[in-house]
């Protein structure tokens, strides 16, 4: 049994040291992607170039992926995880989500909007400028980022407007460079004042721009099984984040509530796969 006569011996300063290296060591930042870094008003800025499809994943290889997540706090902690109707899969929370939109009461459509899930998109991209880590210059690094960003990409695929240029922003010789500016909008970052720059080649030659797309991480293993837990994983993840025994609001059987239930979680994927059209026939030309 320690005692206070013992407690004053006893180095604390060591024990806590130890303690420290020991939490750091179980968790490591996967050093292939990269964050822009704002500041303590919550504004940042940084320059980048989004990369066409990488060397290791083929040439019919899109140069994004994109991928679905939960991100929500219940009564029992934190529920962050990949979801499964990325690769086309059941995943409990969609399922979940379902049946409270679908229980007619109002406070559980309020959790399943909660609950939804967010798109993610994920691309190569080489920085060009990033005051706050510098030494980032100049490397290639893997950078998720949401629908904001990717609308101005699709802004440059597909202008609105006649006096406006069809340009890939992907494109190693004719694309452009990607002025990231985010500023703080009621608690929130806000991308909208990014703005691609003019067209220009990535680099001085064609041997440096092969070294960047050799150097490019591989976008299909993102989407890899290994990367995803499994159903009964996710489940029991889910229950204890929710506190659940198992059970859920009974669903209705109308027609009309089956619909409102899918646009809970699906709407995203509808809108999305029209999207994806446009780099289709991109990838055709």
């Amino acid at each position: 049994m320690s005692s206070f006569s013992n407690l004053k011996k006893t180095s604390s300063l060591d024990k806590l040291t130890k303690a420290l290296a020991e939490t750091t060591n179980k968790y490591k930042a996967d050093e292939r992607y990269w964050q822009p870094v704002v500041d303590k008003a919550g504004n940042g800025y940084a320059v980048i170039r989004f990369l066409d499809s990488p060397a290791v994943d083929g040439d019919e290889g899109l140069p994004f992926v994109q991928l679905f997540t939960h991100g929500f706090q219940g009564p029992g902690g934190w529920y962050i995880e990949n979801s499964l109707t990325t690769l086309g899969g059941n995943d409990p929370v969609s399922e979940y989500n379902t049946k409270l939109w679908n229980s007619g009461i109002e406070a559980n459509k309020e959790i399943a909007r909660k609950q939804k899930r967010q798109l993610n998109y994920i691309s190569n991209i080489l920085v060009v400028k990033d005051s706050t880590n510098p030494e980032n210059e100049g490397k290639v690094f893997l950078y998720r980022y949401g629908k904001k960003i990717f609308d101005k990409i699709k802004e440059k695929l597909e202008p609105q407007f006649q006096d406006e240029t069809r340009v890939n922003p992907f494109n190693f010789w004719e694309g452009a460079n990607f002025k990231l500016k985010i500023r703080n909008v009621e608690g929130y970052r806000n991308y909208d004042k990014s703005e691609f720059e003019d067209v220009s080649p990535i680099a001085d030659s064609d041997a440096a721009i092969e070294k960047l797309w050799k150097g490019a991480y591989s976008l299909k293993e993102i989407l890899a099984e290994k990367n995803f837990k499994s159903y009964v994983e996710l489940k029991a993840r889910l229950d204890k984040v929710l506190g659940l025994d198992g059970a859920a609001p009974a669903p209705t059987t109308t027609a009309e509530s089956t619909t409102v239930a899918d646009a809970v979680d699906t709407t995203e994927m509808a809108s999305d796969d029209a999207e994806l059209d446009v780099f289709k026939r991109l990838a055709d030309e």
